[in-house]
């Protein structure tokens, strides 16, 4: 077991009051691996080797761990989805809407496999992904000098994305589309899509 203390990891924890116990729990579960704990993105990484690994944060409706490199993950339980359909090609995610959905031994499992997976260099090499069908060149920049912002977007799903570009695009005038994106930013690091107060629940 590797006993550590990343003080910018404890302060994540406990600024994420709703989803600390899942929190506590999955560092729990990684500290008795030979991943090494980090910050990246202003999430919880775990990396080997200086190769990252996977991540884990709290969002509004739903907690995520995602895997840099899940694709080749074999995914027995029917867990992973792909946030990014058609433009991600390594990195999958687990979604949990509650703490009583993680499954200890389920997720060790995932784990372990990522830790095998990266010894052995099964990698996806880096390519550029095919644009959107609408994309805001503004909003664009604005995730490319952000690295915080950019993870959180990732991590939306295509549709909310899609959302987002387009409600920049529409508006007329620069200055409109400049006060939509200072709207929006803190939207997407909440995890929350641009129309989700209008879908049902």
């Amino acid at each position: 077991m590797s006993e550590y203390r990343t003080p910018t990891v404890d302060q994540y924890i406990k600024a994420q009051k709703k989803w600390s116990k899942a929190l506590v729990f999955i560092r729990q579960v990684l500290q008795d691996t030979v991943l090494e704990e980090t910050i990246k993105w202003g999430r919880p990484v775990y990396t080997l080797n200086g190769k990252n690994v996977l991540g884990y944060a709290g969002f509004k409706n739903h907690f995520s761990i995602w895997f840099f490199q899940g694709v080749f993950l074999k995914d027995k339980a029917g867990l992973l989805i792909n946030a990014q359909e058609g433009k991600t090609k390594a990195m999958r995610q687990m979604r949990f809407a509650s703490f009583d959905e993680m499954n200890l031994n389920i997720i060790r499992t995932y784990i372990d496999e990522a830790i095998e997976n990266h010894k052995m260099e099964k990698l996806v090499k880096k390519v550029e992904h095919p644009r959107e069908k609408v994309v805001s060149n503004l909003l664009k920049t604005a995730l490319q000098s952000d690295q915080v912002l950019q993870i959180a977007f990732d991590l939306l799903t295509p549709g909310r994305r899609r959302e987002y570009h387009e409600y920049i695009v529409t508006a007329k005038q620069d200055k409109t589309k400049r006060r939509r994106i200072d709207k929006i930013l803190p939207m997407i690091l909440s995890g929350i899509g641009l129309n989700d107060q209008y879908r049902s629940k």
